[in-house]
């Protein structure tokens, strides 16, 4: 065993010696004697983000309400222009992606105008391991119709309970379904859902499909163009950086630019007729026309400076190294984490496409394990009823910490040092 460790310690130190996008490390605010490996949950502040967000703060006490046009970036484009820097990303058109609300805000107003039941087709297919607001949103919508959730909203059941499989999803897709709604990325086992492949089944029956792509933008490439995705949705404070509660993101695929918003605000009008004040709505021609408010500037700030880095990095850089560091842990834990007295799974595809962003480590104390990780100085998160979830991100974690991490599991569990924590979880786990 302490020859694995040694080996695994050499490789560490050889991968990060040639690692192409170290350099970026030094950009992010990494907290002092810490190893961050909750990125997933909340990514952390770069030296570029905080340099547009104090830019928008001057700017405001400068220009006061004249920013809106005459700040840099101007306040009243500032979605639209974010929305062209991101779809890269996501492999979109400039004008398919726009900056608006939060993830569970664009939930409704997507699903609420793609949604149209219609004869037999009323039924709403998304998952049982879905992400609790997912299922919230999806059921509030299928009550406002007057539908009950229990008869019209089909949740995909997981064999094992962390992963699904695509071939039960599609054997879904029937006459009575009218809309589909997935993540990306499941949010505790870190499956990467084959999006292609259902987008094409989805198109194939006749179904419009969207996806929550919250824990995959940022870390995973994605080309919803190409696959012909009818609409997505993700928030920008995981790997995009954007900060605590930073304004969200939503895709609407060209096709789609002349139907009309479920829910209509002011900020979702064409930009020149906007302040006509005009009581009837007369939409942008493009995603844009999805806002509904004013967008936050202070909480969109941040973005300005941290969507400059992945510009510079390459998403593609990213995904490589992020699933290069993905692979090293999980060969790690079957070396050194798998056998008794450590007794850890892995909860997480091992195949490369099926893996997104972060590592699920399995255990049944997984959430005293987490408390006792957080007491030494290193951060993953827990989510129940057995997961300790661990994301290195590309940009600013090192295989040496990935080194470090499995020696705390390993001297965390040899000596029961989790025992010492309660077993009652914290209100944020």
């Amino acid at each position: 065993m302490r020859d694995a460790m040694k080996a695994f310690r050499e490789e560490a130190r050889r991968l990060d010696r040639a690692d192409p996008l170290k350099r970026f490390r030094r950009r992010f605010a990494v907290p002092r004697g810490t190893i961050y490996l909750d990125g997933n949950s909340l990514g952390l502040l770069s030296r570029d983000a905080e340099r547009s967000l104090v830019k928008a703060l001057r700017s405001w006490r400068v220009l006061a309400i004249r920013g809106w046009l005459e700040a840099d970036p101007p306040w009243f484009t500032l979605a639209e222009s974010l929305g062209a820097r991101c779809a890269p990303l996501v492999g979109a058109e400039s004008d398919e992606v726009v900056l608006s609300g939060t993830t569970t805000v664009n939930i409704h107003a997507l699903v609420n105008t793609f949604y149209r039941p219609e004869g037999k087709r009323t039924k709403i297919v998304a998952d049982e391991l879905a992400f609790p607001t997912d299922a919230y949103a999806l059921k509030s919508v299928l009550k406002l119709r007057g539908l009950d959730p229990a008869e019209h909203l089909v949740l995909i059941p997981s064999r094992d309970g962390l992963t699904l499989d695509e071939g039960e999803i599609v054997r879904h897709f029937a006459r009575t379904t009218a809309l589909v709604f997935l993540p990306s990325v499941l949010y505790r086992s870190g499956q990467l859902l084959d999006l292609e492949f259902l987008t094409a089944r989805a198109r194939e029956s006749g179904i419009p499909i969207g996806f929550d792509c919250s824990h995959s933008v940022g870390a995973v490439p994605h080309a919803f163009d190409r696959w012909g995705v009818d609409f997505a949705l993700w928030c920008s404070y995981k790997y995009l950086n954007g900060g605590p509660g930073a304004t969200a993101f939503l895709y609407v695929n060209r096709k789609h630019h002349g139907k009309e918003p479920a829910l209509a605000g002011w900020f979702g009008s064409a930009k020149q007729r906007q302040f006509d004040m005009s009581l009837d709505f007369t939409p942008a021609p493009d995603a844009g026309r999805w806002q509904i408010s004013s967008p936050s500037i202070l909480s969109a700030a941040p973005l300005v400076g941290s969507l400059g880095i992945f510009e510079e990095a390459g998403l593609a850089a990213v995904r490589a190294k992020s699933l290069r560091m993905t692979q090293f842990l999980i060969e790690m834990t079957d070396a050194l984490l798998a056998s008794e007295p450590c007794g850890f799974g892995v909860g997480t595809p091992r195949e490369p496409a099926r893996r997104g962003g972060h590592v699920a480590l399995i255990h049944a104390e997984a959430m005293r394990i987490a408390e006792a990780l957080r007491a030494r100085g290193v951060v993953p998160d827990f989510r129940p009823p057995d997961i300790v979830r661990v994301a290195p991100v590309a940009l600013t974690n090192t295989y040496g910490e990935l080194c470090a991490l499995v020696g705390h599991l390993r001297e965390i569990v040899d000596r029961r040092e989790y025992e010492r924590f309660p077993a009652e979880r914290r209100a944020i786990s």
